[in-house]
């Protein structure tokens, strides 16, 4: 029979324990850890939410990786074309883990109202574009269809909707201007089929989606020319080794840009989060290991008598040190299962209610998200426990320092 825990579970169950000296102390102990395992958790969430919020908005204006001409130009605008027949196109099969490309191009307009102007970028996409994020996006409306072979259908951004008060179903005007500056410009009325909304107010207010067929003959191209490919794949985490092996596959003219190095300054930005957890996490772990230290050195002192006792009938330092181990270790798991509890009901409650909200200027997106997931929420729970315990070593090796003589004698 293991007696140390027979005697650890004894003394937690008494009423003596329960209304000793230690219990505020432990209680304090134990909230420590509550707390810090709900910071902790809504740190990572949030961080991680964030980080892939705002990744994913990026990666719909763009792809994971940009297929481009090697050029000069460093505006948004497609300026030399890209032959469609590609090796790699319709499908990406010379580097795994890729699941989709897509062709489009860009070019400058100016909406014309009759009260206002706005300067935009028509993003010409085809049939091969998955609207998978946009659908996300979409605040009224619907998403274009472009089956036939001259669709005005576009999709537009609540802000320029707003800005222009322009509303689904209703038709503008966008002039696109010639090389030839005293030739008259293109003039291409489009109609409004939806209105979305990402959040990231820098792409929204340049984005309109609408055909590629529109920029082919602005542009006087052939039809199976287009200005880069948007390449999508399965792990972001594995996006610079991917845009390598991209980049090694295609011919040696084009050029391949990750959305890391596209946006660098964003990416810079979001990975500052996981400096921020990383630091919370040490900070409440710290923290509750300290409170838990101070709860075992008032326990010990609680119990010196019963030490003294233990050692005169012939129990050894650790076999005494496992029985206040052992003692710690319910203190803890109790911290643990209240601060999961709360912490897994705060981050629910804000995932299907959305209560916090952030400016959406600031962090691109309206409300807090949260990411949550059973293999961080396991390693941060077997992470805390195994540190904290750890570092309850420290204070039970004072057991080792008490004399059984004088340990009977205490008062």
């Amino acid at each position: 029979m293991n007696y140390e825990f027979f005697i650890a579970k004894r003394i937690i169950g008494s009423k003596a324990y329960k209304s000793s000296i230690s219990a505020p102390i432990i209680k304090i102990g134990i909230a420590a850890i509550v707390i810090g395992i709900v910071v902790m958790m809504i740190a990572i969430a949030t961080g991680i939410g964030l980080q892939q919020k705002i990744r994913d908005k990026v990666v719909a204006f763009n792809g994971h990786v940009v297929i481009m001409n090697y050029d000069s130009n460093n505006s948004q605008e497609s300026v030399f074309p890209i032959s469609r027949e590609q090796d790699f196109y319709p499908e990406f099969k010379q580097v795994e883990g890729i699941s989709h490309i897509q062709a489009v191009a860009t070019k400058f307009g100016i909406i014309r109202t009759e009260t206002d102007f706005e300067g935009a970028i028509l993003k010409g996409v085809g049939a091969d574009y998955d609207w998978k994020y946009f659908e996300e996006f979409l605040v009224e409306g619907r998403v274009p269809t472009f089956t036939e072979k001259w669709s005005e259908e576009v999709l537009i951004s609540q802000y320029l909707a707003k800005r222009l008060d322009f509303k689904v179903n209703e038709h503008f005007q966008m002039v696109f201007a010639k090389d030839d500056p005293e030739k008259l410009p293109n003039i291409i009325t489009f109609n409004i089929v939806g209105i979305y909304n990402s959040g990231f107010q820098d792409l929204d207010k340049q984005y309109i989606i609408g055909n590629i067929r529109h920029i082919q003959r602005i542009n006087r191209w052939q039809e199976d020319q287009i200005g880069n490919f948007e390449v999508f794949i399965d792990d972001y985490d594995e996006i610079d080794k991917k845009g390598i092996e991209i980049y090694k596959s295609i011919p040696s003219v084009l050029n391949a840009e990750t959305i890391t190095n596209k946006y660098a300054s964003i990416f810079d930005w979001i990975k500052i989060f996981d400096t921020n957890i990383y630091g919370i996490i040490g900070i409440m772990i710290l923290v509750a290991g300290i409170n838990m230290i101070t709860a075992l050195l008032v326990l010990i002192l609680e119990r010196t008598q019963m030490i003294g006792i233990l050692k005169a009938i012939g129990s050894n330092n650790w076999s005494i040190r496992k029985l206040f181990l052992y003692n710690a270790t319910y203190l803890i798991f109790r911290g643990l299962l209240w601060g999961n509890i709360i912490g897994l009901g705060l981050l629910f409650t804000q995932k299907y209610f959305k209560i916090i909200t952030l400016p959406e200027e600031t962090y691109y997106v309206a409300e807090a998200p949260v990411y949550v997931s059973l293999s961080y929420v396991l390693a941060l729970n077997i992470g805390t426990f195994v540190l904290c315990l750890l570092m309850l070593l420290i204070p039970s090796y004072i057991i080792t320092k008490i004399s059984p003589v004088k340990a009977i004698r205490f008062e």
